[in-house]
C-alpha cells in the first residue's frame, strides 16, 4: 500500500473535527495549497481529477497507480449534489440530543408514569428548574406563572407533582435543600432499617451539628447511645446529598453532519455538507513555476503532497456519499415511519451495493453523521443485526427494540409487562424472541425490570 493510499484511507475515517484540523494544518504548512475562496478565476477552482499531471520528478506513486490500488477497495464515482439547501445555510451545527442525562432521565419517568396531561405539563416544568445537583431551583410558586396562560393550575396541584417526581430515580431529585433530600431518601427504607428514626431527626434538625462532627451533643439532643449514634451517622453518609451527580448533565455538545438527508418529491436525496472543511486546491501559479524550473526540489515535493490531498479529500467526499446514499436507499421506511420500520442491514449490504471492502465501509460510517428530519444519527445507527419472523423473513434488531419501548410505554402503571409476557406478545406479531433476548434489549435501552417498575408505580400512588 502506497503512502499516498494509506492517506487516502486515513481521511477517509476522521470525523469531521479532526479533518478539518488536518485541512488547516496543510494550508499552513504548504505553500501549494490555497483555499477555494483565495481564487478570482474560476477555470482554475476546478478539481482535479484522475488525469492532473504529476511532475515525473516527484517522488511517489503516479495517479494512475493510486487509482489501480484504490480500485481494489474502493469504485469512484460522482458525488454530484453537494450543494447545500437555501434553508440549511449558516446553520451547520446540531446539537446532540443526549446532553443533560438526568432530564431525560427524568422525562422519560414521567412519560412512563400515569400523569394527567396538566399534570405532566407541571411535571416537565418541575424538571425544567432542577440545577445539575438535582436540586429545585425554582420556586414552586412560580411554576403556576411559567404555565400561563396555557394552562392554569393550582399551589397543591404543583406541590403534588413535586411529591411524585421527589421519589422517581435517583431519589432525592427535586429537594429543595439538603435536609429534604436526605429525608426523602429515608423515606423509602423499611422501617426496622437500623438507625433509621435517629437519621431521620439529625437530617430534619441537627445537620449542622453533623457537619461540626458535634458527637457529645447529638448524642445529648437525640438521647441514644454511641453506638445507636453510629448506626444513624452511617446510614446517612450512605446517601446521596448531590443526587443528580450519577448522572451527566451540562451543555450539549455539538454534532457537526457530514450528510443531510431531505425528502424531495417524495424521494430522498442525499446532499454532502460543503461547510464541514475548508475546501482546498493547488496553488496554479506556484504550480507553473515549478513546472518551469527544476531547482525547487522541496517545492516539488510539496506539489506532489497537495495534488495527492486534494485528490484524497475528493475520494472521502465521493465515498461518504455513496454509503449514505446506499444506506438511505435501504432504509427509506425508518425515514417515513421510524424505528419500528427499520430494516436489517450489516457491512456486507453496502459494500457489495457500492463495490467497496467491508473494511472500507467501517471507516466511513465510524464517526459519520446524517442530519434527517428525524434527528441527526451516527452512520452505524442504521446497522443492526437481525431475527426472523414467521413470514421468513428478517426484521432489525432496533425494530425489536423500539416495539419493546413501545409495549412498556402503554402498560399499566401497576401491571407491568414481564420480559416474558413481552416476547410472547412479540411472537403473536410473529417475531420469535426468547426472554432473556428481551431482558438484553430492555437493559441495553436503560429500562427497569418489570418488577422495579411496579415499585416506581406503587411509590408514586403512595
Amino acid at each position: 500500500m502506497t503512502p499516498q493510499l494509506q492517506q487516502a484511507i486515513r481521511l477517509l475515517q476522521l470525523p469531521v473535527l479532526d479533518l478539518q484540523a488536518e485541512i488547516h494544518a496543510a494550508l499552513e504548512s504548504n505553500l501549494m495549497l490555497e483555499a477555494e475562496e483565495a481564487s478570482s478565476d474560476p477555470e482554475l477552482d476546478q478539481p482535479l481529477g484522475p488525469d492532473t499531471p504529476i511532475e515525473p520528478e516527484a517522488k511517489g506513486a503516479t495517479a494512475e497507480e493510486m487509482e489501480v490500488e484504490y480500485a481494489e477497495i474502493s469504485t469512484l464515482g460522482q458525488s454530484g449534489g453537494t450543494t447545500l439547501p437555501d434553508d440549511l445555510r449558516g446553520n451547520q451545527d446540531f446539537p446532540d440530543t443526549g446532553g443533560n442525562k438526568l432530564r431525560e432521565h427524568l422525562l422519560w419517568q414521567l412519560e412512563m408514569d400515569r400523569f394527567e396531561p396538566a399534570e405532566r405539563a407541571i411535571g416537565r416544568a418541575l424538571i425544567d428548574g432542577l440545577n445539575d445537583d438535582g436540586y429545585l431551583t425554582e420556586g414552586l410558586d412560580e411554576i403556576p406563572d411559567i404555565l400561563r396562560p396555557e394552562l392554569e393550575v393550582t399551589l397543591e396541584a404543583v406541590e403534588s407533582v413535586l411529591r411524585r417526581i421527589q421519589v422517581f430515580d435517583p431519589l432525592g431529585v427535586g429537594a429543595r435543600d439538603l435536609s429534604e433530600c436526605l429525608l426523602i431518601q429515608l423515606a423509602q427504607m423499611a422501617p426496622e432499617t437500623p438507625g433509621l428514626g435517629s437519621a431521620q431527626v439529625i437530617a430534619a434538625d441537627h445537620l449542622g451539628l453533623m457537619a461540626d462532627n458535634e458527637l457529645t451533643s447529638l448524642k445529648r439532643h437525640l438521647n441514644i447511645d454511641a453506638e445507636e449514634l453510629a448506626e444513624a451517622l452511617d446510614l446517612l453518609r450512605s446517601l446521596s446529598p448531590r443526587p443528580g451527580a450519577s448522572l451527566p448533565s451540562g451543555p450539549a455538545e455539538y454534532i457537526i453532519p457530514d450528510v443531510f438527508v431531505r425528502k424531495r418529491e417524495d424521494k430522498w436525496v442525499v446532499e454532502a455538507n460543503p461547510g464541514i472543511a475548508p475546501r482546498i486546491k493547488v496553488n496554479q501559479d506556484y504550480a507553473r513555476l515549478v513546472s518551469r524550473q527544476r531547482d525547487y526540489e522541496a517545492l516539488r515535493s510539496q506539489l506532489q503532497e497537495a495534488r495527492w490531498l486534494v485528490k484524497s479529500l475528493e475520494i472521502r467526499n465521493d465515498t461518504l456519499i455513496r454509503v449514505a446514499r446506499s444506506i438511505v436507499d435501504r432504509q427509506e421506511a425508518f425515514l417515513d415511519q421510524g424505528e419500528e420500520a427499520m430494516k436489517p442491514m450489516i457491512l456486507r449490504d453496502v459494500a457489495e451495493e457500492v463495490g467497496m471492502h467491508e473494511s472500507t465501509i467501517s471507516r466511513a460510517t465510524t464517526a459519520k453523521y446524517m442530519h434527517t428530519p428525524r434527528g441527526v444519527f451516527e452512520f452505524r445507527f442504521f446497522f443492526s443485526s437481525h431475527v426472523s419472523n414467521d413470514e421468513g423473513t428478517d426484521v432489525s434488531s432496533t425494530a425489536i427494540r423500539a416495539r419493546i419501548k413501545r409495549m412498556i410505554g402503554d402498560e399499566e402503571a401497576h401491571k407491568p409487562l414481564s420480559d416474558s409476557v413481552i416476547a410472547r406478545r412479540l411472537g403473536e406479531e410473529g417475531i420469535k424472541v426468547a426472554r432473556r433476548t428481551v431482558a438484553k434489549y430492555r437493559e441495553g435501552m436503560g429500562l427497569p425490570s418489570s418488577s422495579e417498575r411496579r415499585r416506581v408505580a406503587a411509590r408514586a400512588g403512595a
